[in-house]
């Protein structure tokens, strides 16, 4: 996952713009209202227009609709609205949209300064950094290292491959010998959107699928670009979808870096705002165009705002709250259960919170919009992290080059999935790729997303000039490839589970790719439950550490980092089936019965 944001992801107190009638991503119009705007969900059993008729007694007027989840964008002037649609017997709650003000701060795992040492690390530093996370990768995952490193004697790379450690660990570079990815395997990226003008994502970006369902919110995205407020398809104005986007399948075109399934189609599936918040109507209305429309496999680095966890009954939160809360869990269940249903295979970051999602600490960060955090104790009975804990999502924790759990990195053996290559700065204590660059995990990005960034929280001045010139300062986190034509593109490191989960997407791709048939409304896919149950099932296994509790005092973290592992080799909190393996999940016969 990536910031509070990312990977981890975005709830109903912000419901989206109205939308159409057909509710999947275009709104009707973005000029301010006098009304206050709702997301309201029905309870179960309950027919659409029973509880549109609700909605209409309680003072509301539905402006979008989607029924296969019983969810509503809904107007109303009536200050008591959300209590009258409360109390609705055919209705769970309903959640405002609350304009605060303020815009969330970068990812503290993705952004997390490097130490004076690291920064001022030469570029063949950072290369050395990459190549230690491959000749480290075969302990951490067994014999999947050593032979993806004879299988990768003349594999067709990128110039930019030679940084890409978890390319290797995972065998993708030997994979796509056997398989590279079909082009009728569609990947959908729900995140912030994607850079389609990018020369390594051009290729394999899919024009007549993507969509953008997150109209600009100007409280926390600031002005719009557009008059309509919803950003063209093609465009990422936060720069976390793109990268995702390029390490699920940016091409390998002898350009750039190439991505874990290099031939797949990737699909834009615009959820978040440029803010990198995650909110629960474009999350819902992504998930069922999704389903609706055939795709393949979609990745999910993010978490629903504005709960880290949404609980049935918190005691800490009011009546409104849990009222709102239950109606996220409600609809973004059904939703992911609705794609499930209809093909869609679903990958998710577990979060950068460093904690067992099975035994969760007090959420001191919640509601992060619309209200001021305050401390709500978790009930692992009542309350989750969505998506990475809805049905049918496979949870995918991060690791570092020399294999280790990421100190950030959210683990539990009652959701962590698999694991795979997020990113982790600190990794290689002791060694001179300590906190270098080379830890993390390189991918595509936008260049105008570069040119607005600045360089630190102390240094305002944007790591890309308006000409297209990376600051020497950051030369080492930043790289730029041209063409002979002069087309250039872009790439950055970024850490975090947001970083892991695409590893995984595109090993779920590459599987489609290899056993899929052309089974659904003339198309090309898999069962989704035979994906997941091959991914498992070729994942290289890793154990625990010994001793299990995993201290990173060496790394300068507290005893709030502690992490400890349960589980055997087969299975275990931090590592779930394992490493996943996109060699042996294309060079492994499928057995449908199969169990991991």
């Amino acid at each position: 996952m990536v910031s509070k944001r990312f990977t981890a992801g975005a709830v109903a107190t912000a419901a989206a713009l109205a939308l159409t009638a057909a509710g999947l991503g275009v709104p009707a119009s973005a000029a301010p209202s006098t009304s206050r705007t709702f997301t309201v969900v029905a309870e179960d059993g309950f027919a659409a227009d029973t509880a549109v008729a609700a909605i209409r007694a309680a003072g509301g007027t539905v402006v979008s609709r989607s029924d296969e989840v019983g969810m509503f964008q809904v107007t109303s002037d009536r200050a008591d609205f959300a209590a009258r649609a409360t109390a609705a017997p055919s209705l769970i709650g309903a959640a405002e949209q609350k304009a605060i003000g303020r815009k969330p701060q970068l990812d503290r795992v993705e952004q997390e300064p490097l130490t004076a040492a690291g920064a001022a690390g030469s570029a063949g530093a950072a290369r050395a950094a990459g190549a230690a996370g491959v000749a480290g990768s075969a302990g951490a995952a067994g014999s999947a290292g050593s032979a993806g490193a004879a299988a990768k004697k003349g594999a067709k790379l990128d110039p930019l491959d030679e940084k890409l450690w978890g390319l290797t660990m995972i065998r993708a570079d030997a994979a796509r010998k056997i398989e590279p990815g079909d082009r009728r395997v569609t990947v959908g990226v729900l995140d912030t959107g994607v850079d389609a003008s990018h020369p390594d994502i051009a290729p394999n970006f899919n024009w007549s699928l993507s969509r953008n369902f997150a109209p600009d919110l100007t409280d926390v995205d600031g002005p719009c670009e557009v008059a309509s407020c919803l950003d063209p398809v093609g465009t990422d104005d936060g720069g976390h979808g793109t990268h995702v986007a390029g390490t699920i399948g940016a091409a390998a075109n002898g350009f750039g870096l190439s991505g874990v399934a290099p031939n797949v189609s990737l699909v834009e599936l615009k959820g978040g705002q440029d803010s990198g918040y995650f909110f629960l109507d474009p999350v819902v209305n992504a998930l069922i165009y999704a389903g609706r429309s055939g795709i393949d496999v979609v990745n999910m680095s993010f978490y629903v705002d504005p709960w880290l966890y949404n609980c049935t009954a918190n005691p800490a939160d009011s009546a409104q709250a849990q009222a709102e809360q239950r109606a996220i869990i409600k609809a973004m269940k059904r939703a992911l259960v609705f794609a499930h249903n209809k093909g869609v295979t679903l990958v998710g970051a577990l979060g950068n919170n460093n904690e067992d999602l099975g035994a969760p600490r007090t959420d001191t960060t919640s509601p992060d919009y619309g209200a001021n955090p305050y401390p709500r104790p978790i009930d692992n009975n009542s309350c989750w992290d969505l998506p990475t804990e809805g049905p049918h999502v496979i949870g995918v924790s991060s690791v570092g080059p020399s294999g280790k759990k990421s100190d950030f990195s959210n683990y539990g053996t009652e959701q962590t999935s698999v694991a795979a290559p997020g990113g982790w700065a600190r990794d290689g204590f002791g060694t001179p790729t300590y906190n270098t660059p080379g830890n993390r995990i390189l991918s595509s990005y936008p260049l105008k997303v570069l040119q607005e960034e600045p360089i630190s929280a102390t240094i305002p001045d944007p790591k890309v000039d308006a000409n297209g010139n990376i600051d020497p300062r950051v030369a080492t986190l930043v790289f730029k490839q041209c063409k002979a034509n002069g087309e250039c593109g872009y790439y950055t490191y970024l850490q975090g589970t947001s970083m892991a989960s695409p590893h995984a997407a595109g090993v779920a791709a590459l599987i489609v790719s290899r056993y899929g048939k052309p089974e659904r409304r003339g198309g090309f896919g898999m069962s989704p439950d035979l994906v997941e149950q091959h991914l498992y099932r070729t994942a290289a296994e890793h154990a625990c550490p010994e001793p299990r509790l995993q201290q990173y005092r060496n790394e300068g973290r507290d005893e709030t980092y502690d992490a400890y592992c349960a589980g055997g080799v087969n299975f275990n909190g931090f590592y779930g089936y394992g490493i996943v393996d996109a060699y042996a999940a294309v060079k492994t016969p499928l057995k449908p019965n199969a169990r991991p």
